[in-house]
């Protein structure tokens, strides 16, 4: 008899959906969304729908593997965690605690995966990273102008009287936005799209304004400067705004034609923006993620925050620069003593190959696929290689698991029992398992209570995974009235979490006004003019980050304009080189692009050919330690 069992999605995604499962004779036989939950409303992003082919795949992992004579062999559990525990206790104890490298990432949002990050600080503590891939620079903008990242009720929206979607795909990138832009749309609110790639979230909007890679804050400024000759900053903006003279002067010290003409967009285009931002609002800034993937992306980001604050946009209904959810910001954090040592993760690669006094030894990988998903590929695959010991906890071989010692198989989003809070929306819930693991797979929290035990930390770790959701709870929660079964009976909003942020135009920096931008970025490097494209790797509908539901096939497709490959033709197959190396691609011209993008899908698998990152040279962003991902500049060869 067929039963439907709810639970949550913990994948790296805004949307954290609520997902009706099917379940006959133990086995998940479809999935929804959730029509209770006020985000999902009953359908599920393309991606998630098309789970169960993971789910259910061959290449699911069963067993550990332990590398033997050079190959990956399957190994019993008492096996695997016997090497584990004796090795890193060797490691420890030859070289010191920060020879070992906590390596936790956001494949899976569940706060139960930071209990292997509190083991790791009982066992050190240990080397962390620090900084991080996508929302660094986004993050540490928003903190050094408002004093935190986050956001007002995503359900503000209804509120808005015109709404800016500047570098977001929403199509692709958060779905569950695309049904509260079209009613906004459809009862008056203008909608406008800022990114330097077409995608389909232009067909939402009235218009769309398409500036150079990087281009964005030199827009920004030139909108400032219209809201100042226009009279439409805030009356009341030098009560609340640090800064502002100083901004003022930064907007005038150049033209508006100048700084549209950095920008590469019209003058016309610019009082567009000024126009929504001012007089007529609210206006709210929705801003994406791909934003913080330049290398002036902390500077981007704080001239949007600006654009909000000189023209009222903040603390009121139906406004805001809305960036981050503070997805983490209503449980209570696991303690942990402070780590000997960081390593950036946008820079892992170089840095575990330039560690020393101790070199990092091991590796323990959790949640992540650093090969694939950060700069360098091969660069990172080869640290990992190198190792003395390298542990991956993953239901699947990935790039990086094939190059680790160890692989323990974990569970899937549908056998987690975890508590979830969203970025993308204030919602704060459970996921509970719909169907069990197959045998011979633990969660994170039964592998490394196991490791535990071994180590003589068994006590410390002990309790189900229950357990440790209530010890999450207990405190900020628990202080609102909202118990562990609260969350069981289904998603609540965040009761931490303010409707209108901001409201009364109170933040919480140390003057408590918002610290305006004052200062222009340093100018982009120049690019090589025999490498004229600039790569851009961007999220699919077929994949998660680097897990694809069906593996792109090689060669990967790369969309270019047609004037950007002169003498090429649709679906050749050529070369794509940067500094750093060679794919092999296949074209797709498509008019609609800029002239100077290279768009290839995000993740990909190195050892298919199709991981773009395996052409990307490690770089930071200005702000946060962010991945500069976008900054590559490649050009187009013939092949052979």
């Amino acid at each position: 008899m067929a039963e439907q069992r709810r639970t949550l999605c913990n994948r790296d995604c805004p949307d954290s959906c609520g997902i009706v499962a099917t379940v006959e004779h133990g086995r998940v036989t479809k999935l929804a969304g959730d029509p209770a939950h006020p985000v999902t409303r009953g359908f599920l992003c393309h991606r998630t729908n098309q789970f169960l082919k993971l789910q259910y795949s061959p290449e699911r992992l069963t067993a550990p593997l332990m590398r033997k004579n050079g190959e990956l062999v399957p190994v019993g559990w008492d096996e695997a965690l016997h090497y584990a525990a004796a090795e890193l206790m060797r490691i420890r104890d030859e070289s010191g605690p920060a020879a070992i490298l906590d390596y936790r990432s956001g494949g899976s949002l569940g706060l139960l995966k930071t209990v292997t990050s509190y083991f790791f600080s009982l066992f050190g503590p240990v080397t962390v990273k620090r900084g991080d891939i996508c929302s660094g620079a986004g993050e540490a903008a928003q903190v050094l102008d408002f004093g935190v990242s986050d956001s007002g009720s995503l359900f503000q929206l209804e509120k808005s009287k015109s709404i800016l979607v500047w570098g977001k795909n929403v199509v692709v990138s958060s779905p569950h936005l695309v049904p509260l832009l079209k009613q906004a749309r459809a009862r008056g609110a203008e909608l406008r799209l800022v990114d330097p790639v077409f995608h389909k979230t232009a067909s939402l909007c009235d218009s769309f304004i398409q500036p150079r890679p990087g281009g964005d804050f030199a827009l920004a400024l030139g909108v400032v400067r219209l809201l100042f000759e226009r009279g439409w900053v805030d009356p009341d903006a030098e009560s609340y705004c640090d800064h502002l003279p100083a901004l003022r002067a930064l907007a005038l010290s150049r033209t508006l034609e100048d700084w549209c003409a950095d920008a590469d967009v019209s003058s016309d285009e610019a009082a567009e923006l000024a126009r929504m931002l001012g007089p007529g609002s609210p206006c709210t800034i929705l801003v994406g993620w791909g934003m913080g993937r330049r290398d002036n992306s902390g500077a981007i980001v704080r001239a949007l925050d600006a654009l909000g604050a000189v023209s009222g946009n903040l603390g009121v209904e139906g406004a805001g620069v809305s960036f981050y959810f503070q997805r983490r910001g209503a449980f209570d954090a696991l303690p942990g003593k402070p780590p000997p040592r960081t390593l950036c993760e946008p820079r892992l690669g170089p840095e575990l190959l330039a560690a020393a006094d101790p070199p990092i030894r091991a590796v323990w990988v959790t949640a992540g696929n650093p090969v694939a998903m950060l700069p360098e590929s091969q660069t990172t695959a080869e640290a990992l290689r190198t190792r003395d010991l390298v542990v991956v906890v993953d239901p699947f071989l990935t790039d990086t698991a094939r190059v680790a010692d160890l692989v323990l198989p974990t569970t899937t989003l549908l056998e987690a029992d975890d508590l979830i809070g969203a970025y993308g929306h204030e919602l704060i819930g459970v996921s509970r398992p719909v169907v069990a693991p197959p045998p011979g797979v633990k969660s994170d929290l039964e592998i490394i209570q196991a490791l535990a035990e071994r180590v003589g930390l068994g006590e410390e770790l002990a309790g189900d995974a229950r357990s440790w959701k209530r010890r999450m709870v207990q405190s900020k929660l628990a202080a609102r009235g909202v118990a562990l079964e609260d969350l069981e009976a289904g998603p609540i909003e965040n009761p931490l979490a303010a409707k209108v942020l901001f409201e009364g135009r109170r933040f919480p920096t140390k003057s408590g006004r918002v610290n305006l931008i004052h200062d222009a970025p340093p100018p982009s490097p120049s690019r090589p003019a025999n490498f004229p494209l600039l790569l851009t790797s961007v999220s699919t509908l077929r994949s998660q980050s680097s897990q694809w539901y069906e593996p792109p096939d090689a060669p990967l497709t790369l969309t270019v304009h047609p004037d950007a490959a002169p003498g090429f033709s649709e679906s050749e197959v050529c070369g794509l080189e940067s500094a750093l190396g060679q794919l092999e691609v296949r074209l797709h011209l498509d008019a609609r692009q800029r002239r100077d993008v290279a768009l290839l899908p995000k993740g990909g698998h190195l050892h298919r050919g199709t991981a773009a990152n395996a052409l990307t040279r490690a770089r930071v962003t200005d702000l946060g330690e962010g991945g500069a991902l976008y900054e590559e500049p490649v050009r187009l060869v013939r092949r052979g």
